[in-house]
C-alpha cells in the first residue's frame, strides 16, 4: 500500500505541469492497470499460502514458501504459548487467593466452634435449654402446660341441658370451645406418660 501511495505521489509531481484532462485520464488508466496486476499477484500468493495452485512452482519456490509458512507458524505458536502461559499464571494467582480465603474461613469456623464448646462448658446443658426457650419466637403461646407433651383427645356424649320453665323459649344452643382439663387429671396423664 505504501508503494502505491509513493508511486501516486511521484506520478502527480511529474504530471503537475500537465493539467491536460486527456493526460490525466491516461495516468489513471495506467495506475488502475498496475493495481489490477498487483491485486492478481497478491491473490495468487494468498492461494499459494493456502496450499492451492502450487503446480506451477519450482522446487526452490516451494521451499521458499515452506520456509515462510514455518516462520509464520512459529510466530503463531509463540503467541499462543504466551497467551496460555499468561492465563495459567492468572488462574494460579486466583487459585492462591481462593485458597487463602478458604484457610481464613476454616480458622474462623474453628474459633467459633471453640467458643461454642466453652459456652457449653460454662453454662451447661440446662442453661442452654433455658437459652433455647428464651430464643423462641414471640408468637408462641404458653399456657403453663408442656407444649411438647402428647395430647389425647376423646369423644364424649353431650350432656343434656335442663330445659327452662318457659316452653316458648328456643332450645339452648350447644356451647363450643376449648375447656382446659382439670389440673389433677392433666398431672395423672403426664405421670402415666413418664
Amino acid at each position: 500500500m505504501k508503494s502505491i501511495i509513493e508511486r501516486y505521489s511521484k506520478q502527480k509531481e511529474e504530471c503537475q505541469p500537465l493539467l491536460n484532462p486527456a493526460s490525466e485520464v491516461k495516468l489513471w488508466k495506467r495506475e488502475a492497470a498496475s493495481l489490477r496486476k498487483e491485486l492478481q499477484c497478491l491473490q495468487e500468493y494468498h492461494r499459494q499460502l493456502m496450499g492451492e495452485e502450487l503446480s506451477g512452482l519450482s522446487i526452490k519456490n516451494l521451499e521458499n514458501l515452506e520456509n515462510k509458512l514455518e516462520k509464520s507458524m512459529k510466530g503463531v505458536r509463540i503467541k499462543k504459548d504466551q497467551i496460555l502461559t499468561d492465563e495459567i499464571k492468572e488462574l494460579s494467582q486466583k487459585g492462591n487467593l481462593i485458597y487463602q480465603e478458604n484457610q481464613e474461613l476454616h480458622k474462623k469456623v474453628d474459633l467459633i466452634s471453640q467458643e461454642n464448646a466453652e459456652l457449653r462448658k460454662v453454662y451447661g446443658e440446662r442453661n442452654v435449654d433455658e437459652a433455647n426457650r428464651a430464643s423462641r419466637p414471640p408468637y408462641t403461646v404458653e399456657n403453663g402446660y408442656d407444649l411438647h407433651a402428647p395430647i389425647r383427645l376423646q369423644l364424649s356424649q353431650p350432656q343434656p341441658q335442663p330445659q327452662p320453665h318457659n316452653s316458648e323459649a328456643p332450645a339452648s344452643s350447644m356451647k363450643l370451645g376449648h375447656h382446659p382439663p382439670h389440673r389433677s387429671k392433666l398431672n395423672n396423664e403426664i405421670s402415666s406418660i413418664m
